[in-house]
């Protein structure tokens, strides 16, 4: 009876096992779908002060002016990708401009987001390609939004984003009918990836 039982949760257990992983590979696949087509703008400031608030805000104005010519006309992310790598120089300059003095550094590369939600859809937490503009330590709030498409001055972007988009991955970021679980699946997967690395970071200084 014993041995019976005990099967009974070892079985319960490798399908609960199971089905986790499998929950998790599909959520990275979906994630990964959902930023495939996107390239984010992340704005972080010097410190929270009042000052320097305003100063990201500026920073970020000039940023969008300077992007503004490089995306027009793009539709794929390879080619807004291929852009924004060739004129990182002169994102930079824009920035140093509006920035009084500050030391301003941009980079491009994959890093993680947090859930944001905008009008119309959601972004789930996860890595997504980000255009990195860094106010000094960058030590205080940020500002971001959807660089490609250009969503960042649109309200109302959401065919522009579709149409970049699969339909699936995009039926799950708008939540259509049936897609609720889909979303949260994978906002509780990206939420996760983000805790380990924040982890990792904190940890890491202790282990040396």
């Amino acid at each position: 009876m014993g041995k019976t039982v005990l099967r009974i949760w070892e079985a319960a257990a490798l399908l609960a096992l199971s089905f986790a992983l499998f929950v998790c590979t599909w959520a990275e696949a979906a994630q990964e779908d959902i930023a495939g087509g996107l390239i984010r703008l992340h704005v972080i400031a010097v410190s929270d002060d009042a000052n320097e608030q305003a100063i990201k805000l500026r920073v970020r104005d000039a940023v969008l002016d300077a992007l503004s010519p490089m995306l027009c006309g793009v539709s794929d992310k390879g080619e807004a990708e291929a852009s924004l790598s060739e004129k990182l120089g002169d994102i930079c300059a824009a920035a140093e401009a509006a920035a009084y003095g500050r030391h301003v550094t941009v980079t491009l590369g994959d890093e993680l987001y947090p859930t944001r939600q905008y009008a119309g859809f959601t972004l789930p937490a996860g890595e997504y390609t980000s255009l990195r503009v860094i106010l000094g330590n960058g030590e205080g709030h940020n500002w971001w939004c959807v660089a490609f498409p250009p969503l960042c001055t649109v309200e109302a972007g959401v065919e522009e984003l579709a149409s970049v988009m699969g339909r699936e991955s995009f039926a799950v970021i708008s939540e259509e009918e049936g897609c609720e679980i889909r979303l949260r699946a994978v906002e509780l997967w990206g939420e996760l990836k983000m805790r380990l690395a924040n982890y990792q970071k904190t940890a890491g200084p202790n282990q040396r």
